[in-house]
């Protein structure tokens, strides 16, 4: 990424704009945070592969950011707002990584959320210890607690990015005027 093209920035909004909305759609939300939405992880995701990682990593923290200032707040420690969300949300850039075909798009959801499940579950381990129940390994509560919301999370996503591979496609490939095709 050598400067930010205004097209670039627009579609950035759009797309946290869009992620935003998504986040309010929740089809299951943990007691202690994280929640299973429509979706709202892929707006980011495809704009870090249409734009790369940069501009994706930019669109993930501003996206991290608006869910701690807009949602329901579960952490005001300082190192849990970096790692819950702007850490976790910001390494959804990765996704820009990979872009050939369907596997390295699926691919690069998956890496997107691995990513993101991989700092829930460091920030389960050293903030959240205290809620892990009496007798349980620690680190098996925090990938049972993260996962129980980060593994549909991901298969609804992989599943959306599959069905609207052909237009994303397109629009991936095409950044001139592939947005006024669709």
């Amino acid at each position: 990424m050598k400067t930010m093209s205004t097209k670039m920035l627009v579609e950035a909004g759009v797309m946290i704009a869009l992620a935003q909305i998504l986040s309010y759609v929740k089809l299951y939300e943990s007691y202690n945070g994280g929640s299973v939405t429509l979706g709202s992880m892929l707006p980011i995701i495809i704009f870090a592969i249409r734009w790369g990682s940069k501009p994706g990593i930019f669109a993930g923290l501003v996206f991290g950011f608006l869910q701690f200032a807009l949602g329901t707040k579960f952490s005001y420690h300082p190192i849990g707002i970096f790692i819950d969300y702007l850490f976790a949300f910001g390494v959804l850039g990765l996704a820009g990584l990979f872009r050939k075909n369907i596997f390295t798009i699926v691919g690069s959801v998956f890496i997107a959320m691995a990513g993101r499940f991989t700092f829930h579950f460091i920030s389960g381990v050293f903030l959240w210890y205290m809620y892990t129940p009496e007798g349980m390994n620690l680190y098996l509560y925090s990938l049972i607690y993260n996962g129980s919301y980060m593994l549909p999370e991901f298969l609804i996503s992989a599943v959306l990015v599959c069905a609207l591979y052909k237009p994303l496609k397109r629009f991936i490939e095409n950044r001139d005027t592939a947005a006024s095709r669709i």
